[in-house]
């Protein structure tokens, strides 16, 4: 189904510069991949109708919209479209030049192009940037254009002003640049803790002081989690949308959470959500959230249908954890064991948690969470929480240990020296590359049985309480929002400790106890 303000049908060729911009991508730039490779660059129908309304103006000239956002389903092809309009704006037709003698729109290109591909962090600009540069390598504009198709930045080869290049946040030194055009990829990515919506806003900031000479930003987004404020959230919630001064193209699978599970409506779903692109696996795609029970169906609802979820992304639902408990061969002293450690000291709570060696049985050592009604002033019992490592030490043969440093490092370094630097190890949570591999891992492990627990109700509520982020890398887990009272300090501690056994069993520290057999 259609959602947003995209109007019905397309706009008449007076009323847009959408015609004249598709010609010129078809005359100059080239598909860069898949079977038509190297053959003038064609757009789907829905991609036709968006590049139309965007280049929309008014009668005296002006844009009917001052910026676009495209809200389709993973492989869409949000991306592609985001590139050649990058090339249009670089040296295209693009800006309204005045009408013919038939009142048609006669459209020129920028005098002094500098277009921007907007990211959190550089290296998500490059999926773009590679898309643009394959439009553009051996194509009629490289040779017409005389253009240097740099990795870093395409250029004109005389020297001539204009360039097309990433930008990445970097705090305040963005501020007072001045675009003439600014993409914006996945800005579903965009979010508080890697500096999204302050980004967003100065990149919008320096747009709107050239609005008048017709500099645009558009973003591209998957369905937003809409427990993570967003900059995909902050658009489709604006009133730049409702009023009309945003162009906002949506096009949604009809499904409903409870009916993740009927083939045929999540088939229907992606239908409508993938609508022409051809090439989208939609059988495989069907199979997936039919049977992949490691990915929560929120999230499939998100990327491949384009719903936004209404519910938190629960990242394990009761009846999966409770299937992973056993309350047979409990854990006794002199198990050998790893063990994973998240500390806080006013906010969130403190863990310590154990996993067994042979089994993978989780357990917990040690929780410090805030009572409910604390004076302001409370803080973890720091003595408290080092006595119990050091007991955990003298009761398990611990064999690794995982522990996040923040507020703790100085502590860390002193179970080290105390228990050895090859058995107590530090583990920075905040690196996304490791934690959503291990945080997969953990899952994973849970849903194929190789993971048990004793049933204990704080890691049970712990684990509970963890919703998922979506990130470049992957998924994480955090609470539902970042001022929740509901912890999740158990859940990170688990997936610590299994990643210690896992890297303890690697390094060859799992010893099992025979019994001594004696001969009469």
């Amino acid at each position: 189904m259609q959602t947003g303000n995209l109007p019905e049908g397309v706009p008449s060729p007076k009323e847009t510069l959408g015609y004249e911009v598709i010609r010129w991508c078809s005359k100059y730039i080239v598909q860069p991949d898949g079977d038509r490779a190297g053959e003038s660059w064609k757009f789907t129908k829905e991609q036709l109708r968006f590049v139309l309304w965007f280049y929309a103006i008014k009668p005296d000239g002006t844009w009917r919209y001052s910026a676009g956002t495209l809200r389709r389903a993973k492989g869409w092809g949000k991306t592609p479209l985001l590139a050649t309009l990058a090339i249009v704006e670089f040296i295209g037709p693009c800006r309204f030049s005045h009408f013919n003698a038939f009142g048609l729109p006669v459209a020129k290109a920028v005098a002094l192009p500098t277009v921007q591909v907007g990211a959190t962090a550089y290296e998500q600009t490059e999926q773009t940037m590679e898309f643009i540069r394959g439009c553009l390598s051996e194509s009629p504009a490289e040779k017409e254009f005389g253009l240097d198709i740099g990795k870093a930045v395409i250029q004109f080869k005389s020297g001539k002003p204009g360039t097309i290049k990433p930008k990445a946040t970097a705090g305040r030194t963005n501020e007072g640049n001045r675009p003439t055009f600014v993409l914006m990829d996945e800005v579903h990515h965009w979010v508080g803790s890697n500096g999204g919506p302050e980004f967003f806003q100065t990149l919008k900031r320096n747009v709107e002081k050239l609005a008048a000479v017709g500099s645009r930003w558009v973003t591209t987004t998957n369905a937003y989690n809409p427990n993570e404020d967003s900059v995909a959230q902050i658009i489709h919630e604006s009133d730049m949308i409702t009023q009309g001064f945003w162009l906002y193209d949506c096009i949604e699978g009809s499904i409903e959470p409870d009916e993740m599970r009927d083939e045929d409506k999540v088939r229907q779903a992606l239908i409508e959500a993938y609508g022409d692109a051809s090439w989208a696996d939609i059988a495989g795609l069907t199979r997936t959230i039919l049977f992949d029970r490691t990915t929560p169906d929120s999230t499939y609802l998100r990327f491949f249908c384009n719903r936004i979820a209404e519910s938190s992304d629960g990242w394990m639902s009761k009846t999966e954890w409770d299937a992973c408990e056993d309350d047979k061969d409990p854990i006794k002293p002199g198990d050998q064991i790893a063990m994973g450690f998240d500390g806080s000291i006013r906010g969130d709570a403190t863990g310590l948690v154990g996993v067994r060696l042979r089994d993978a049985k989780v357990f917990v050592i040690g929780l410090w969470e805030r009572p409910e009604h604390a004076p302001d002033e409370w803080e973890v019992d720091v003595l408290a929480v080092e006595a119990a490592v050091h007991r955990a030490f003298e009761t398990y043969r611990v064999a690794w240990m995982y522990a996040d440093p923040p507020y703790w490092q100085e502590a860390i370094g002193r179970w080290s020296i105390t228990h050895g630097d090859d058995t107590v190890f530090e583990y920075w949570t905040n690196k996304p590359t490791r934690m959503v591999q291990a945080v997969e891992r953990f899952r994973t492990a849970a849903m194929v049985g190789d993971l048990r627990h004793e049933g204990d109700v704080r890691l049970t509520r712990h684990v509970l309480n963890a919703v998922t982020r979506e990130v470049p890398q992957g998924l994480l887990i955090q609470k539902d929002s970042p001022r929740s009272k509901r912890k999740i300090d158990l859940a990170v501690c688990a997936v610590l400790a299994m990643e210690a056994r896992a890297d303890a069993i690697a390094d060859g520290r799992m010893k099992l106890r025979r019994s001594r057999v004696v001969g009469f």
